[in-house]
């Protein structure tokens, strides 16, 4: 056995002892319990201000939900949270979001649902968009505030009285589809007009809470990534022409690059990032490198690297009008170009130049196409 492989193996076993190691010293957080006081925290905000729990003294309720960016669930939750402030604000009531998701656990897949994950600067963008007037609030370096509150799912809600005492805990209504936000509505309710709460506790529903120490799946997930296999193709130009018109049924993601242009081999693995988010539902990202034929497998090193288990094509001659009139009329030739095409061959999205991530992850998320809608 080779030095390099047997490092390789021993360093293969001690992340396996320390996961396992890892697993064993990170019990599952328990959530906090009726009648328990509110724990203090100290957390930034999107709005770059800290906050603590002492900023909502003069609240009469105080509603903490953990929410994040990323989980469909608690997207679908979010419209029913600013309705929540818009109307209890002026009763007293304070809202507090806080996500608590670690990047260390949260992986690409389960990203395929959004077009932001849960990054402290994701959340700004979030925030923005949704125009949240609540503080939004991050937890996920460290995640001191979720262990010592045990939120089961995002989002989960905790709902304190004037002595901030927790009188509710649980779901923000029954239906991720049809609710109006009436259990915690109806919580915040009751503990203003001094009423008894009848079902103080309820079971959550929504994506787990993603804790730091719990990376075997997403390590296991990358491990299975990497191991696919990476393939390039000939293509011609009929060939490049099917690719537009696209019949897949798919969104289809479509980049034309070379190994010898910069800003191509710069943001490559930014579409690889895109396509691991993404693969799971009706999307394809398809890679057409316009390098010379003879250097093929110079570009199948490349994507090996790159672990680009996704279509890839060369195109087969050197010819370089016939390639830029098969991809698309409007293109002048410069690298990298890229294009969304929906089903029917309809183009929502061209570039020449470098892509914006963000920008593509929106559209790529919001079209009907990637739900399988025809």
């Amino acid at each position: 056995m080779k030095n390099s492989d047997f490092l390789l193996a021993l360093l293969m076993i001690l992340m396996t002892g320390f996961n396992a190691f890892a697993q064993e010293t990170h019990p599952e957080p328990k959530t906090l319990v009726i009648g328990s006081q509110a724990p203090d925290f100290r957390l930034k905000g999107v709005d770059d201000k800290t906050y603590t729990l002492s900023d909502f003294a003069k609240s009469k309720v105080l509603v903490v939900v953990f929410s994040c960016n990323h989980c469909p669930t608690a997207q679908a939750y979010q419209d029913r949270l600013i309705d929540i402030y818009n109307n209890y604000t002026s009763k007293g009531v304070a809202l507090v979001v806080i996500s608590s998701n670690s990047s260390k656990s949260l992986n690409l897949w389960e990203q395929g649902w959004s077009d932001l994950g849960d990054s402290f600067e994701e959340m700004k963008i979030r925030a923005k968009d949704k125009g949240f007037r609540f503080p939004y609030l991050y937890d996920g370096d460290d995640q001191k505030t979720a262990l010592l509150y045990g939120p089961v799912a995002t989002p989960h809600a905790f709902v304190f009285d004037n002595d901030r005492k927790l009188q509710y805990a649980g779901s923000i209504d029954e239906s991720m589809e049809k609710g109006k936000g009436e259990l915690l509505r109806n919580a915040i309710d009751d503990i203003l007009e001094g009423r008894i709460i009848e079902k103080p506790l309820t079971k959550v529903f929504g994506c787990s809470t993603k804790w730091a120490w719990k990376t075997e799946g997403k390590n296991k997930l990358y491990k299975e990534w990497a191991a696919l296999p990476v393939t390039i193709e000939n293509i011609d130009t009929a060939g490049i022409r099917e690719l537009i018109n696209n019949k897949s049924g798919k969104l289809r993601l479509i980049n034309v690059w070379a190994s010898w242009c910069g800003p191509c081999v710069q943001e490559f693995p930014d579409f690889i990032m895109i396509d691991r988010i993404y693969r799971s539902r009706e999307f394809e990202f398809i890679s057409i490198n316009a390098d010379k034929l003879a250097r093929k497998d110079n570009v199948l090193k490349f994507l090996q690297k790159n672990e680009a288990s996704n279509k890839n094509y060369i195109f087969n001659s050197d010819n370089n009008s016939d390639l830029v009139e098969a991809i698309d009329p409007q293109w002048s030739g410069a690298l990298p170009y890229t294009m969304l095409v929906e089903q029917g061959g309809n183009v929502i999205y061209r570039l020449q130049g470098p892509i914006n991530i963000l920008e593509m992850r929106k559209l790529i998320a919001n079209n009907r196409f990637i739900d399988g809608v025809k």
